[in-house]
């Protein structure tokens, strides 16, 4: 079973870092773009909808890898001082009230939305018109792939519950632990030579 859940954070996760690459591209052609239109002055009409439509499958393609990392915003008030079982059964609950009927409406919508813009080729207003239907296509495939993960959580929870731990997950780049850090760099040693060296941050 475990074998599974990671099997499926790792598809999230490949998803996400190729998606991720979009930002490059993005950054490029909105600097291009401005180099072209206040340098050259030889504006494209077909740019700005083409960065929006890149910066949505940016944004639609990370749903997944975000849930796979526990990412998303949760409001944690108390949520952080409860027992890993306590913690798994709230998002259970939640999981099937909100987010699978969410989820679910999304993707169905998404691929209506998608199917009618693909049979009259729906394409953008501009002067130079872009395809607009692969964009729209977009969004039931990241709905499909947020689902799948989320069956994933609440096998999680699920497990949690029974268990009392919560399962493992795929690892990806972490927040930075300032006191690991300065251990391998040896910042400790300096530390205690000089105590005038400012203390430990935590983390960054």
């Amino acid at each position: 079973m475990q074998s599974v859940l990671l099997l499926v954070d790792r598809m999230s996760t490949w998803l996400g870092q190729l998606f991720a690459w979009l930002i490059v591209g993005l950054t490029l052609m909105i600097s291009w773009e401005v180099f072209s239109r206040y340098v050259l002055n030889d504006p494209h009409d077909w740019a700005l909808d083409a960065q929006i439509m890149m910066y949505g499958t940016l944004f639609m393609m990370a749903g997944a890898y975000t849930l796979a990392k526990n990412g998303h915003v949760r409001g944690d008030v108390l949520y952080g001082f409860f027992e890993p079982r306590t913690q798994a059964t709230l998002d259970l609950i939640l999981y099937f009230v909100f987010f699978l009927p969410g989820v679910i409406a999304l993707t169905w919508a998404g691929f209506v939305f998608g199917s009618e813009s693909f049979a009259i080729k729906e394409s953008t207003f501009s002067a130079t018109p872009l395809p607009l239907w692969p964009f729209k296509f977009v969004i039931p495939i990241a709905g499909a792939m947020l689902l799948l993960q989320g069956v994933v959580e609440i096998v999680r929870c699920i497990v949690c519950i029974r268990t009392g731990a919560w399962p493992s997950r795929e690892q990806d780049v972490e927040e930075v632990d300032v006191d690991k850090l300065r251990a391998m760099v040896g910042a400790e040693d300096i530390t205690h030579a000089n105590p005038s060296a400012p203390a430990s941050g935590g983390r960054a």
